[in-house]
């Protein structure tokens, strides 16, 4: 049922709200003159708010009745809160023990567009490292756990996101080609982890390994990074990867991943 509200409102946007909301509390498919009563609107204006919403994968309509049922996109988007709430909680206690293995900065990632975003972060005790706080947002292209999670793209999700995009150049490091940066996620891809030898950052060294979901995709990115003054690239290899890809795979299994996809 719709109502008037203070402050700023967008007409369209409460109207479809409305209808979502009033599917889901019926919880079964609904005829246009059910919704139109429920939510107090002229059928041709709901049948237009259906056909957005449809077009974006929040309704259906079953072809043999005509009535509207929620679709997978709204789906989607709970299980993607519902997710998002409880993988901190699950992640949490192995990036303790990534500072406690690593003696450096343990990071939680997700990826938003061509922008890599810290989620959760524990911090080291040691006064010098990384400046990332929770929150922040980078790069994915000249990060650890950014090239991880673009590794995890199609080859038409990359080609969508890199079109017409320029890749900014932070250090001599930094991959600003679009082709080499396929080439790198390619091998990122293979490997099943990234390192980043001070492409965002000139004294920063990280490593960052995929954690799947119960879908078995990859979701989310764990990494361990740290100045260059402690962490040289035969630690980052020999001695940090490994951990790093062993929480990872246990984040996963806390997750209900079962296996590579």
């Amino acid at each position: 049922m719709t109502t008037e509200r203070k402050g700023q409102t967008v007409q369209s946007v409460e109207r479809s709200l409305a209808i979502l909301e009033a599917m889901a509390r019926e919880g079964e498919p609904m005829s246009l003159k059910d919704i139109s009563a429920e939510v107090e609107l002229t059928p041709s204006t709901v049948h237009r708010l259906l056909a957005t919403l449809m077009s974006r994968g929040f309704v259906r309509q079953d072809p043999s009745t005509g009535h509207y049922f929620l679709g997978l996109k709204a789906l989607e988007i709970g299980t993607s809160l519902l997710t998002a709430l409880e993988i901190r909680s699950i992640a949490r206690p192995f990036l303790w023990r990534l500072v406690e293995e690593c003696g450096e900065t343990a990071n939680l990632a997700v990826l938003d567009g061509l922008e890599v975003v810290y989620i959760d972060q524990v911090e080291t005790e040691n006064l010098i490292k990384m400046r990332a706080r929770l929150g922040w947002r980078g790069p994915a292209h000249c990060t650890a756990a950014g090239k991880v999670l673009l590794a995890a793209l199609s080859d038409a999700e990359l080609d969508r996101l890199l079109a017409g995009r320029i890749l900014k150049r932070h250090t001599v490091r930094t991959i600003t080609d679009p082709e080499r940066l396929r080439e790198e996620l390619r091998r990122v891809r293979e490997e099943g982890y990234a390192l980043d030898f001070g492409e965002m950052e000139p004294a920063i060294r990280c490593a960052a390994a995929p954690i799947r979901n119960h879908e078995g995709a990859v979701a989310y990115a764990v990494s361990v990074s740290g100045p260059s003054v402690r962490i040289n690239g035969d630690r980052l290899r020999r001695v940090i990867l490994p951990v790093v890809l062993r929480a990872a795979e246990a984040i996963g299994k806390e997750l209900g991943a079962t296996g590579k996809r």
